[in-house]
């Protein structure tokens, strides 16, 4: 069975192994990051987040034949094989991106910061998952908004609590993201339904993750009186997070 690997995160999940397993404590990131790959047959690259670049991709393969048969689809669908769409300042930047995010001393930067906000949330009380992650801190909806019925995406209704009460933007990972059961088209409920802080790298001070938690905070004291979530008015056959509409229960 072939072994492909999603990539965007990688550079941290080696800061973790080097951090959290035994016996790697004296490998660099970058002598990780070549194991890891080796064990693969190819891997995707979102290059927004470890490659640290403002948009583009890659697709790189370890099977001469498999690559050429994907060059194809390249050609037609995004640009020639060299290029796939890409400009070339995008592709320099990326290189250099690249580089960078697998030094430690910007790993340890930048997962510290998040791990700061993940902190701040726990001294107030706020239920989030741990331990905390390295690109984000998810806060448990469930135990946030109790009132809140399943079925008015209690996720979604603390994302958008949340952005009223201070203009920040988070992502609901839960029954919205979940999505219909193909047959039956009823909601799927997730165990978890979360709220996604992802934070942007180095783009934000550690008085911007004091920020978020004080208005989180804000939205925490006053969750009793949260008690209707929202309800879809249009969604599309798939994907409908990206695109759902909705108004308030």
């Amino acid at each position: 069975m072939p072994v492909f690997f999603d990539s965007a995160r990688f550079a941290e999940n080696a800061y973790f192994i080097k951090k959290r397993e035994i016996g790697q404590e004296n490998r660099t990131i970058k002598e990780i990051c070549k194991e890891i790959f080796s064990y693969g047959d190819g891997m995707t690259m979102s290059s927004k987040k470890d490659g640290l670049v403002n948009i583009g991709g890659f697709i790189a393969l370890n099977n001469e034949d498999v690559f050429r048969k994907a060059s194809n689809f390249t050609i037609i669908y995004e640009g020639f094989i060299t290029y796939g769409g890409m400009a070339g300042r995008d592709m320099a930047a990326l290189a250099v991106g690249l580089d960078e995010a697998t030094e430690f001393a910007y790993l340890e930067s930048r997962i510290s910061q998040v791990e700061y906000l993940g902190n701040k949330l726990i001294e107030y009380g706020i239920p989030v998952q741990k331990p905390i992650g390295g690109h984000a801190v998810f806060i448990d909806s469930l135990n946030f908004l109790p009132k809140v019925d399943r079925s008015e995406y209690p996720a979604q209704t603390l994302g958008l609590e949340i952005y009223k009460e201070a203009g920040i933007r988070t992502v609901e990972i839960g029954t919205l993201l979940a999505d219909r059961d193909p047959e039956t088209r009823e909601n799927r409920y997730p165990k978890l339904e979360l709220v996604r802080l992802a934070i942007p790298r180095r783009t934000y001070t550690n008085n911007h993750m004091d920020y978020i938690a004080a208005a989180i905070k804000n939205v925490y004291e006053r969750r009793n009186e949260i008690a209707k979530g929202y309800k879809i008015t249009w969604e599309p056959d798939l994907l409908r997070h990206f695109t759902v509409q909705l108004e308030e229960a």
